[in-house]
Parts: structure tokens; sequence; C-alpha cells
């Protein structure tokens, strides 16, 4: 959530960065400052009031002290009097203030100043791709007919079960699966980052606090008779760790890891792209998150962006990165870059990772703040990265990695699987 005091200060410029989101910030900011003008105004008024009521108190003790009760009486009644008005203009401040953050949340984050212009995935701007070369049998397979073919996953048990987009994993398939996890963790670990077990449910302040609420409601699990939500990512439940906290600026960065399910409504998705493992409703993840302060957080964000390359290199996978442009950009992010895998059975690209740094946007609504060396309160930086995604990951990798003696396990998976082929 942008800062209306950035707002005053930045207006013009802020609302030329937002057209690069094509979004008209112009009518929401003239609405917002004078809404806060008037906000402005009725606290003035409120605080000459309450400094007038203690003035008050004082001088009608003194008077019953000192036998002068009338006078005494006269003050009470002009200070009920006050109180009454106090009461309307505390009532009045509180609807002024939900009436400006009613409008707040309704402005995307402002975009960082290298992200280009562009309407949709079609404009983002490949800025790496790794050299990795597939040499693939004639007649290679996609996943799901591999996944079929070798007793991996079974799309239609899940169906029974649950629903579409909710596989169930079998045996080897199972196995791999959880070996992908262990690996993920212990490469985020053996980088500093601490790993967490989080709640897979979050409540409205949570999802308020990273920004999924009420951006993406629609998208969100509901649990209704306990207001409660099923996380979309790990993001929001290990970010919200820092909710209401103020930090000391020696405790920068605070790295966190977290593996945990992931569920999401994906309503609309249909056709050819929701096939398989492509967009599930219910899917495994890995994530990294970062509390930064502001200045280094930008050199954090390239340095998450390595780690996650490091991880595809590892696991010799062909994979290219891709800065977002401002129509394709997350609401709540300043700069994102995403990472795809070649899926070679589909020939295509498949995102299994963003990394993004949202700037000081998430931590002003969690009031995530840190105390610099001369005691000044800032807001924090935070950033967060799929380290990784699963299920393309594993289509990608079983569709690369086929033989015609079966498909094989990349070398480093295989102290976790304990299996090198699957056969």
């Amino acid at each position: 959530m942008l800062q209306i005091s950035e707002i005053r200060k930045k207006k013009n410029e802020i609302i030329k960065k937002l057209q690069i989101r094509d979004f008209d910030a112009s009518t929401f900011f003239d609405e917002l400052l004078n809404k806060d003008n008037n906000r402005r105004k009725t606290q003035k008024e409120l605080d000459g009031l309450l400094k007038k009521i203690n003035q008050f108190s004082k001088q009608i003790g003194e008077l019953y002290n000192t036998g002068k009760v009338d006078k005494a009486n006269i003050l009470k009644i002009e200070c009920t009097t006050i109180k009454k008005r106090v009461k309307i203009l505390q009532d009045e401040y509180a609807k002024a203030e939900k009436n400006i953050q009613d409008i707040l949340v309704q402005i995307p984050n402002v975009p960082h100043k290298s992200v280009p212009k562009g309407n949709c995935e079609t404009d983002n701007k490949v800025i790496r791709k790794s050299e990795k070369k597939l040499k693939l049998i004639d007649n290679a397979k996609p996943h799901w007919e591999l996944a079929n073919n070798y007793n991996l996953i079974d799309f239609e048990l899940g169906n029974k079960i649950t629903g579409s987009g909710f596989p169930v994993y079998i045996d080897k398939g199972a196995k791999l699966q959880r070996a992908l996890i262990s690996y993920f963790l212990d490469k985020n670990t053996e980088v500093g980052y601490t790993e967490y077990i989080p709640p897979n449910l979050v409540n409205e302040a949570s999802g308020f606090g990273t920004g999924q609420l009420p951006d993406k409601e629609g998208q969100m699990y509901y649990v209704s008779e306990d207001n409660l939500y099923l996380i979309p990512t790990a993001e929001v439940p290990v970010t919200n760790l820092f909710r209401d906290v103020i930090l000391q600026k020696n405790d920068l960065p605070i790295k966190c890891t977290a593996y945990t399910p992931c569920f999401r409504r994906e309503a609309g998705s249909y056709g050819k792209d929701v096939r398989g493992l492509n967009r599930l409703h219910q899917f495994d993840k890995v994530e990294i998150v970062q509390i930064q302060s502001p200045e280094n957080s930008y050199d954090t964000l390239e340095n998450m962006v390595s780690h996650v390359a490091n991880i595809l290199d590892n696991l010799n996978l062909p994979y290219r990165i891709t800065q977002l442009c401002g129509g394709d950009l997350g609401f709540t992010s300043s700069l994102t870059y995403d990472f795809e895998v070649y899926s070679a059975g589909q020939n295509k690209w498949l995102e299994v990772s963003s990394v993004s740094n949202f700037e000081s946007y998430q931590a002003n609504r969690l009031k995530l703040r840190f105390k610099d060396q001369n005691g000044k309160i800032n807001l924090c930086h935070t950033l967060n990265g799929s380290a990784l995604a699963l299920p393309r990951i594993f289509a990608a990798l079983i569709e690369n990695n086929q033989t015609k003696k079966g498909i094989t396990i990349p070398k480093v998976l295989q102290s976790y699987t304990g299996f090198e082929l699957l056969n």
C-alpha cells in the first residue's frame, strides 16, 4: 500500500510511473488528498479539544479544592459539551481513515524505473537464457502420458476424490516429488535461509498484509465458518510472521524458506494450458522470503535471482529469465523476474518461479518496520520468490529426461530419491 506522505511529495512522478501499468492514478490521488486534507482538519480540531479537556479537568480539580464549586460546575458543563463534540469528531476521523484506506487498496505498487511498458506476457523482456541444449528421443511424450505410463501420477483418481486440479502422486512419483521438496529446502538453508513450517490457513489480516486481499479474493479458497483462507503461497504466512514488528537495523536481512501446499481456485482457467500439471488447484511449492533495508533490497533481489538460477542449473533444466512488463506485473510488486523452464514434451515454456521486490508496499500494510542507527523508524522492504514451484518442474524434468530406457533422474536428486532411473 502506498504512503500518503509519498503521494503528497511525488504525486506527478508516481502518476507517471503508474502509467507503465496502464493505471491512471490521477482521479484516485485527487480524491485521496482531498479526503486526507479533511482528515487533517478533523485531527487538528480533535487535538485542540482534547487539550482543552485536559486543561479544564485540571482547573475543575483546583476550583473544587479551593471551594469554588459554582465555577467548577460551570466548567464541568462546558467540558461535557466539548466531549460530545469530541465523540462526533472521533467518529468522523475513523470514517475518514476507512475511506482513505478503501482508496489506497485500489492503487497498485509503483513500478521500478527499469520495468518496460507493455500490456501482457508477450511484452515481457527475456534477459537471460541458460545454455542447456536438449537432445530428445523421437516421439517424445508430454508429462501426462509419461506420468500414466510410469505410474507416477493419477489425475483421474484425484478427480474422483476431490475434482480436477487435485492430482494424486504415486510410489516413485511421490518419492520424486518429496525429493524435489527436500532438495529445494536444503539448497535454501545452505545459503542462510531459516526454514519454517507455517500454517496453511491464514486470517483476513494476513491476506491483507501481503496484498492477496482484497485484490485476489476470488482466487482464494475461503472457509466461511472460521473466516479463514487457504494459502495461495507460503509468502503469505511467512511474511506475516513479522507483521506489527519493529526490527533493529542489524537484524536485517531476515531470510526465510518454507515448503507448503498451495491452493488456488484458478477461476476461468480452461483448455489445453491446464492439462496435466500445467495448472492445478492444489500444488506444492518451496518459497524464499527476505526482509531487507531499502538501500539493499535490489542487490538482494539480484542475489535471489542468481540463487534460483543456480538450482535450475544443478537440475540441468533449460530455462530463461524474463522481466515482467508493466501490464503483467503483479499488483503488489515493483519489479518481478519470472523463470520459465522449457517443456520438451509440450514444446513450450512453463513458468516455475517469480522473484519480486515489493519495496515498502507490503511492509506498509503489515506495519513491518526497522529502527536505524539514529533511532528513526523506517518501513522495511519485502521480497519473495519461488524456489521452486513443483508441478511444472516435475513436468519438465520427466519430459526432458525421457530416454528409450526410461526417465533419468538428475544426479543432484539421486541421493534423495534412492534411484537413478524411472522404468
